[in-house]
């Protein structure tokens, strides 16, 4: 085959001895109207000083690409072809309705399939799809451009969450604060509402008008706690101090009884009538008697220390060969049948009785039906005595 000196082959057509074609040579498509030179770049005056024929522009010179030449190996003519003239071929007809294809060097987009979004459902719109040529690029475009309208609608509506966010967090701040106002206010007085009922809190009356389960046989350990705390005493008079000990196991309450001591002593009804004496609770030091409330075994054996027998109708005694008043813990807690429900009244009545043994009082009676009964008479055991039935009385004074 007819080559030229610089080994290319002649293909036919007239050229002269440097290669170039003869002026007026038809340029077909398909063929080659250029030399690409090392970078892919044009020399400064066409390819190889080729002279531009009458009515022919020639193209602009292009730069390389960054990076270098390809190394992709060699280009395919009509790929040479497209590089040189930007991705345009000026020698192929075009539809004259074809928009420009701002995104027809994409051409991976031809070929590669489209994720499948909300927009694939809706109607199509533009000229369908052209099979080959730039109609071809022409609906890639078309394409490309759906997709970035796509990805602006996802952009714009993920902005749109964050602000739905901020609100949820907005509200979700204010409905905490809301809460936070709600408790506080709910812990001013009002209820709480509660799936399970809470505990009344009792007042002191109430707790002195129940009766409590306890064993008249029960004995205990015989080992007592001090109740912490001190009541100073509130008149002037002779000034007794004393300690309350309550038996360790037996399910009372020690407070509500050492509450109760306090207040009967220092009524004006009891040993304190007058501003005569006057009564104050201590917790260490040594005090002028111990009130204990212990269980019925114990007592009776504190009791039988001063020759005293409590077993029989289970009651309480002032040991006076030692310093503790016993109150028995079945009479504390369960009563006795002379004051029936009185139960508040028959707590004050033992306190002042034995108190009153440890002050120096003894055992009296009534002497007519119908008065009350003195506080120093066995009102535990009995209200009648020798035919003379008197009035269930807790206090040394009831008249004051």
């Amino acid at each position: 085959m007819p080559r030229f000196p610089d080994g290319t082959p002649a293909h036919g057509t007239p050229r002269f001895a440097d290669g170039t074609p003869a002026h007026g040579t038809p340029r077909v498509r398909g063929g080659h109207p250029e030399q690409r030179e090392a970078g892919g770049a044009w020399g400064e005056s066409g390819a190889h000083g080729m002279a531009a024929a009458p009515g022919v522009a020639i193209p602009r010179q292009r730069q390389a690409p960054p990076g270098g030449p390809r190394q992709t190996g060699q280009a395919s003519p009509r790929q040479d072809y497209l590089d040189a003239f930007g991705d345009q071929d000026v020698f192929e007809p075009r539809s004259p309705q074809a928009p420009a294809d701002p995104y027809a060097s994409v051409t991976d987009w031809q070929t590669a399939p489209q994720p499948r979004t909300a927009v694939d459902d809706e109607p199509p719109t533009g000229e369908p799809a052209r099979q080959k040529g730039g109609k071809g690029r022409a609906f890639t475009g078309i394409a490309a451009a759906a997709v970035t309208t796509v990805l602006a609608i996802v952009v714009a509506g993920q902005v749109a969450d964050g602000r739905d966010d901020d609100a949820v967090q907005s509200q979700s701040a204010t409905d905490q604060g809301r809460d936070a106002r709600d408790s506080a206010s709910r812990s001013d007085g009002r209820p709480t509402p509660s799936s399970s009922p809470s505990v009344a809190t009792l007042t002191y009356e109430q707790k002195m008008g129940k009766t409590y389960p306890l064993s008249a046989k029960l004995d205990g350990s015989g080992k007592f706690d001090a109740v912490k705390g001190i009541d100073k005493a509130p008149g002037t008079g002779q000034k007794f101090t004393y300690r309350v000990d309550v038996e360790q196991g037996i399910g009372l309450d020690g407070e509500l009884f050492a509450e109760a001591v306090q207040k009967t002593l220092n009524d004006d009804r009891s040993w304190a009538h007058n501003g005569a004496r006057t009564f104050e609770r201590i917790y260490s030091g040594k005090p002028d008697f111990v009130i204990t409330l212990a269980s019925p075994g114990t007592t009776a054996e504190w009791c039988a220390k001063s020759g005293l027998d409590t077993t029989v109708d289970n009651v309480s005694c002032n040991s006076t060969a030692t310093d503790r008043v016993m109150i028995n813990a079945y009479r504390w807690a369960q009563g006795s049948k002379t004051y029936g429900d009185q139960i508040h009244a028959y707590r004050q009545m033992l306190i002042n009785h034995e108190v009153g043994h440890r002050l120096g009082y003894q055992h009296v009676t009534c002497d007519k039906s119908g008065e009350l009964a003195p506080v120093m008479q066995q009102q535990t055991k009995f209200l009648t005595y020798r035919g003379v039935t008197c009035k269930p009385n807790p206090w040394a004074y009831p008249g004051s």
